[in-house]
């Protein structure tokens, strides 16, 4: 009886294998977008909705499936490496579930140190006490590389949004000076603005101009 009971609910261990595995797959989402190039892409798309003056189109989830499939678009290689060199030969009993852990991160850590900035991540290692020899980013662990990679997103992301916002602040500008110039102030400026800010992102083909930007930025 005894036995059985504890086959059932199993030994300390595997309980807290299976608590470890819960919690990870909880925090799985949250550690996908901030490893990949997700976060970026979405912070530039709000930028852009912000800058355009319109404040629900394209709504959140159209914004977030854009941002989701360019994603997957640009980390198409890492991902297939992480195939190749990790996931199949784990499927295969080839590897171990912790060499094929290590195998997945080197792809990973080589995108993220690509877009990561060696002053960012210097700081980081500074804080950690992690010291690297012959410039060999790679050993770093992933809590150093991982907060270095999201800052230099975050940097970057707010950069395109600046350049964004300056064409379409241009046009609000202009806007508002003709409206009182000819001694309409009660018109709101915002109002008569927008279609100028629509057709100029139309006239530049600016969905495409943005997309190619973002995805060469991770080149």
């Amino acid at each position: 009886m005894n036995e059985s009971l504890i086959n059932i609910n199993g030994n300390g261990v595997q309980s807290l294998e299976v608590l470890f595995m819960l919690t990870f797959l909880s925090l799985l989402p949250s550690i996908v977008i901030m490893t990949t190039s997700f976060t970026r892409i979405a912070i530039v798309l709000s930028f852009l909705r912000n800058a355009l003056g319109l404040q629900q189109t394209p709504p959140n989830n159209v914004l977030v499936g854009i941002a989701i499939f360019l994603t997957l678009f640009i980390m198409q290689p890492v991902i297939d490496e992480i195939n190749t060199s990790a996931y199949t030969p784990y499927k295969n009993e080839d590897l171990t579930q912790q060499e094929a852990l290590e195998k997945a991160s080197v792809p990973l850590k080589e995108f993220m140190l690509r877009q990561t900035e060696v002053d960012t991540l210097d700081m980081y290692m500074d804080f950690a006490g992690e010291e690297v020899q012959n410039d060999e980013y790679l050993k770093l662990p992933m809590t150093v590389v991982i907060p270095s990679f999201i800052t230099c997103e975050l940097k970057r992301a707010f950069t395109i949004g600046f350049l964004l916002l300056l064409p379409f602040l241009l046009i609000d500008i202009v806007v508002s000076s003709t409206l009182m110039s000819m001694g309409m102030i009660m018109l709101p400026p915002a109002t008569i603005a927008l279609p100028f800010k629509i057709l100029l992102f139309i006239t530049v083909d600016g969905w495409q101009l943005l997309f190619s930007t973002l995805i060469k930025g991770f080149q």
